[in-house]
């Protein structure tokens, strides 16, 4: 990745890249809206993967379901392109993380579009909410790095 790239994506300690399909197109010749939320999806994916709630499902049950989500398109994008989606935790609530991810195309080198995504922690086996784990929190403050604003600064 280049250094301009390197830097609209700074902060964001989770990174995915991902090629634009052909099929990623809609009829006028962009790629689709709903395309910016599967990657959305799979960086919010890469970033579970790395704080161990894979792990933690096999084991109890209790994963992230997704709450809401927005996005803000700023560029239209077109085949062939790459683009590289950056995820980062901006808030832990007692049961809700928020999740910001940009997009950013390597053609346009530019952002692409920014949004967010709430994901309740959820235990699957009872069919309710359940607080955010101590050991998640801290495998996310982990990654996060002590820059995070989630990290209390004294």
């Amino acid at each position: 990745m280049d250094a301009e790239l390197t830097r609209q994506l700074a902060g964001f300690p989770v990174l995915c890249t991902l090629p634009i399909q052909w099929g990623d197109q809609d009829a006028f010749g962009h790629v689709n809206n709903t395309i910016y939320l599967r990657w959305f999806e799979s960086a919010r994916i890469a970033y579970g993967n790395q704080v161990g709630l894979s792990q933690l499902f096999e084991r109890q049950k209790i994963g992230p379901i997704l709450a809401a989500v927005q996005c803000n398109y700023r560029r239209q994008l077109i085949f062939p392109d790459t683009v590289h989606i950056g995820a980062r935790i901006t808030k832990i609530g007692r049961t809700s993380l928020v999740m910001e991810h940009r997009v950013v195309s390597e053609t346009l080198k530019t952002i692409a579009a920014e949004g967010d995504s709430t994901v309740v922690m959820f235990d699957y086996a009872a069919q309710k909410p359940v607080p955010v784990s101590l050991a998640l929190r801290q495998a996310i403050l982990e990654i996060e790095g002590p820059a995070s604003p989630l990290v209390e600064q004294s």
